[in-house]
Formats: C-alpha cells, sequence, structure tokens
C-alpha cells in the first residue's frame, strides 16, 4: 500500500516553526511507516536545528546526494544542510507532496527556498533569491532514517544563483 499526502499552504515550513498538516489532508496518510521521521527530520532543518533532525538519522544510514555527487553516512547530508542552513539563514522548506510505502520508505516533494547570505555549493554569495524543487527519498526502519537520496536540477540551481559558467562555479 502506498499513501500520498499532497501538501498545500499550511505545509510550509517556516524557521522556529515546526510543519502543519494541511486542514484537508486525510488522516491515514500520517499514520504511514517513516511519515513522522520525515516531518520531523524537515522540520528540524528549517529550524536551523541539525542536532534533532539527525538525532532520527541512523549512524549507519547511506546517504546519496545525485545532483552533486556526494556519497556517504549521514555527515555527508548533515554537511549539506550545514551549509544550506548557513547560505541562506531564511531557509524555508515547503513541502508540496508526501508518499510513504509500507516498507517504509517515504519520497518528500518539497520546495527549498532562500536568499543567499554565503556561499553555496561553489557559487559566491551574490545574494540572489533561490527557490528549487527538491525530491528526498528516505528509507526508514525501526524508528530511524536509514537512507538518504536527494535529487534536484543542479543546473537550474546554478542559473537562479547566477553561476553563468559550469567550468568556473565560484563567479566574481
Amino acid at each position: 500500500m502506498t499513501a500520498t499526502t499532497p501538501a498545500g499552504p499550511a505545509t510550509r515550513a517556516v524557521k522556529g516553526a515546526a510543519s502543519a498538516a494541511p486542514d484537508s489532508a486525510p488522516a491515514a496518510p500520517d499514520t504511514a511507516p517513516g511519515i513522522a521521521l520525515a516531518d520531523e527530520f524537515f522540520a528540524a532543518i528549517s529550524r536551523g536545528d541539525l542536532d534533532v533532525a539527525f538525532q532520527v538519522v541512523s549512524s549507519a544510514a547511506q546517504v546519496v546526494l545525485q545532483p552533486t555527487g556526494q556519497e556517504g553516512g549521514p555527515e555527508a547530508a548533515r554537511e549539506f544542510f550545514a551549509e544550506a542552513v548557513t547560505a541562506f539563514p531564511d531557509l524555508m522548506l515547503t513541502v508540496t507532496r508526501r508518499t510513504a510505502c509500507d516498507d517504509g520508505r517515504v519520497l518528500v516533494e518539497l520546495i527549498f527556498e532562500g536568499t543567499q547570505a554565503a556561499d553555496f555549493l561553489g557559487a559566491i554569495n551574490q545574494e540572489k533569491h533561490l527557490d528549487i524543487e527538491q525530491a528526498w527519498l528516505l528509507r526508514t526502519q525501526n524508528g530511524v532514517i536509514t537512507a538518504i537520496t536527494g535529487y534536484w536540477d543542479q543546473n537550474k540551481l546554478y542559473r537562479r544563483l547566477a553561476v553563468k559558467r559550469l567550468d568556473r562555479i565560484a563567479i566574481a
């Protein structure tokens, strides 16, 4: 069985506030395995609280960030999100859809949004606003996240940050 929860404006995660479920969403999908973990993980990241976010991630979790080619353990995801919350102090993660499977996999579609205030993924700070769609596939088991895979359009991200040459990401 797969449960999908479309998310609306009420799911906008703002720094310091927990993500709320949309008023019109059915209650059943929220009880699917992994949904609560995914919600807790992304709400904590939106608040900039990586310590809380990574309390629900196994120390043996496998992490793959497809657009950047980063792979490794939870430290790879933690480094990515640490750079993100530093580069975008007004970071908002707006969840647009959550899909959960009975085997513990959860797909979270969200919009990563904020105004750049520091270098990010090699792009120097030009105070550009970034809003980019991302998909995160989490595998959960026994109350923890055991795998994290992130997907987004890296070229679109660089265009939004005004990178003109991909062979020289840090522009002046």
